[in-house]
């Protein structure tokens, strides 16, 4: 399957995020535009992360908080205050489909690590030990289909190395699978 980790998996990333931008096109309109309308503002957030061998990019998220809020880490957000867009574009994941945006210029994959912060520098080191920054960050992953609040650092690398060892086509729909039936379990309460 080397092939497929080489080319397919990049071209199957090209397919998926621009079948996904062109469906969901309305959707992310709709969104923006309840985003604009509950708190003027960009209807996008901006945030640098790291990518593939620890080289940065900006990711793209729907804005979910009022623009008076300082950018913090996802771990950090829960004490500031959400919009009420921003909650429900939360525990649907809405807020994280700009990223399709991501996918297709190449910064992301469908399927992947989750983009880190520069500053979880313990997270990127234990990445790089473990060869699992040589892939393009993802908008699911093994480890976020087998996470549960509070999952250790250790964990979650465990999950990503497992995966950055045997990345395979049949294993990508698999993720793929479990990410939908993720999304329909109860979302944390923000």
């Amino acid at each position: 399957m080397m092939v497929y980790a080489a080319y397919g998996k990049r071209i199957l990333d090209c397919v998926l995020g621009a079948l996904g931008l062109v469906v969901l096109a309305p959707l992310l309109l709709l969104v923006a535009l309840a985003v604009k309308i509950e708190d003027d503002g960009p209807a996008l957030f901006r945030q640098s992360r790291v990518g593939r061998n620890g080289r940065a990019f900006t990711l793209y998220k729907f804005r979910s908080m009022p623009v008076s809020v300082p950018n913090v880490p996802s771990a950090a957000a829960g004490a500031l205050k959400i919009t009420r867009v921003g909650r429900f574009i939360r525990r649907t994941n809405i807020d994280e489909l700009p990223q399709l945006w991501n996918v297709l210029i190449g910064d992301m994959s469908v399927i992947g690590p989750r983009p880190a912060l520069p500053s979880q520098s313990s997270l990127l080191l234990a990445r790089r030990e473990m060869q699992v920054d040589r892939l393009r960050p993802g908008l699911t992953g093994l480890a976020q289909v087998n996470a549960y609040d509070g999952m250790p650092e250790s964990e979650k690398v465990g999950w990503e190395t497992r995966y950055a060892h045997d990345v395979s086509f049949f294993r990508d729909i698999w993720i793929v699978l479990l990410t939908f039936r993720y999304l329909t379990r109860r979302p944390p309460v923000y």
